[in-house]
């Protein structure tokens, strides 16, 4: 295999999906608190006319089980030595913004939850892992929302460049790599997760859901959250020149193939991958806004004006390397509609794909498609690769011994595995690869337990109920000969 020895494997999850605790040591809701799943077009808000602002409104029929989460705020020293025996070297996981600056608008960060990621930065870097933290992972605070509508709203990046300083500073030395926004190219499709953006025209007005958002919203996100990376680069390497700042996308999108050879199949998907990626990678890694959006735009009948200090900005700041996701991929045909959620887009099914998982997710499994995804990208970019997400949810249970033989999952890993091998041969300079939940967490786009991850169980249910006991499923210890080997055990 051809894996270089400073190559990272490990695991990647989130602080929304894992933690819980979400209102202790001064911590204030985030977005995602208000929703059962991030696809969810219900989210717990409601307007007070006595106020004439958005409030948090929770359903009580409703279970919120990122609000227990998996209670990774109290455990994750043993869950990060449950990752150690697999022979981590790298863990990912984010930090939530709401424990930082509760309400994101603060002149003052909180220090419980400053000393909370000390704690456990130290003891990733005790235990032989790289932190590879998130600086905002779907978790925009609720009230930078509710209150200025979100990233539509410039004021959002002088209270990020507050936050992102803050953490830079309070974590040099602990943490190399870092990551800014989360899939933060899924604006288009989830503005209100992906671009924290929360618009109405009319309150009174119940046809008028809350979270619908107009154009011009969503393209002022994106002019607001593309300074912000810009900026963010440039903070970090001024407070710590070892620092290594990249961006983070949903790539799944890359891998969306003409359903077949007429034109108009290729020509769309090449207009599918510009819109799910290659708006936002090429501001991030080239430093340019891409030229064709000038169409775009007037076709959305908005504007969007950059100045010229904006576009200097963003050009001189660009990231040192590209982390991603990847799960499924997918064709394009004209004649059907393409849709998209957490695992990336969904267009007509491909017939050669027959490897499915046996989930009722109904995701087909396409490990080639991770090592097209790496060589587009690559060719793109020419910039250090780092797999942040790649996994496969499985309804599963113990069984009458207690155990779970979850050979699909280990199937799923060993054949990306080999792709990505295959990519870096291809002369792809691809860094590492983290995992998709390790340990069971709390799934982004359904809100369930149900959709497990994790090489490590976690006794909890969608109905709240369950021990949040831990226990190693088969998939561990095949994943630990893998790491152990720095992949050679794929050979055999």
């Amino acid at each position: 295999m051809s894996f270089p020895k400073n190559f990272l494997w490990g695991g990647a999850i989130a602080a929304n999906q894992y933690e819980g605790a979400w209102l202790d040591d001064g911590k204030q809701p985030n977005v995602t608190d208000v929703l059962v799943g991030i696809m969810s077009k219900d989210p717990g808000i409601k307007w007070n006319e006595e106020t004439k602002k958005y409030e948090m409104c929770l359903n009580p029929d409703k279970a919120y089980l990122s609000h227990i989460a998996v209670d990774g705020y109290h455990r994750y020293r043993e869950d990060l030595k449950l990752m150690k025996g697999m022979g981590f070297n790298s863990f990912r996981t984010s930090i939530a913004w709401g424990r930082i600056y509760p309400n994101g608008d603060e002149e003052t960060p909180n220090e419980a939850g400053l000393k909370f990621y000390d704690d456990m930065f130290d003891c990733m870097n005790e235990l032989g892992m790289e932190p590879v933290i998130t600086l905002s992972h779907y978790e925009t605070p609720l009230h930078l929302i509710t209150e200025y509508g979100g990233w539509n709203n410039p004021k959002l990046i002088e209270f990020w460049n507050r936050y992102v300083t803050t953490v830079f500073e309070r974590y040099k030395g602990k943490v190399r790599l870092w990551l800014t926004f989360n899939e933060v190219n899924a604006l288009f499709r989830m503005p209100l997760v992906a671009g924290g953006v929360l618009t109405i025209k009319d309150p009174k007005d119940p046809s008028d859901p809350i979270g619908s958002t107009t154009k011009q919203d969503q393209w002022d996100a994106y002019h607001n959250l593309l300074v912000a990376n810009a900026q963010t680069v440039k903070t970090g390497h001024e407070i710590d020149p070892n620092n290594q700042i990249g961006c983070m996308l949903t790539c799944s999108g890359i891998a969306i193939y003409p359903y077949n050879c007429n034109p108009e199949n290729v020509l769309g998907a090449l207009d599918m991958q510009r819109k799910n990626i290659f708006y936002f990678g090429d501001p991030f890694c080239l430093g340019i806004v891409p030229s064709y959006l000038n169409k775009v735009w007037k076709e959305d009948g908005v504007i969007v004006n950059f100045t010229d200090e904006e576009l200097a900005l963003i050009k001189e700041y660009t990231v040192d390397f590209f982390s991603f996701s990847y799960y499924r991929s997918t064709t394009y045909d004209v004649d059907v509609n393409v849709e998209g959620d957490t695992g990336g887009l969904v267009g007509k099914d491909n017939p050669y794909l027959v490897d499915k998982a046996p989930q009722p997710w109904g995701w087909a499994v396409d490990p080639a498609g991770l090592r097209y995804t790496l060589n587009v990208l690559y060719d793109r970019y020419h910039l250090p690769l780092l797999i942040v997400e790649n996994g496969v949810g499985l309804d599963e249970n113990l069984d009458e011994n207690g155990h779970i033989d979850d050979s699909f999952r280990v199937h799923y890993i060993e054949e990306h595995i080999k792709n990505v091998n295959a990519a870096i041969e291809d002369g792809v300079d691809c860094r590492g690869y983290l995992y998709w939940g390790p340990i069971d967490v709390v799934s982004a786009g359904t809100g369930e337990m149900k959709k497990r991850y994790g090489f490590v169980y976690v006794d909890r249910f969608n109905d709240g109920h369950g021990t949040l006991e831990r226990k190693i499923k088969n998939s561990y210890y095949r994943y630990k000969e893998i790491i152990e080997s720095n992949g050679e055990v794929l050979l055999k």
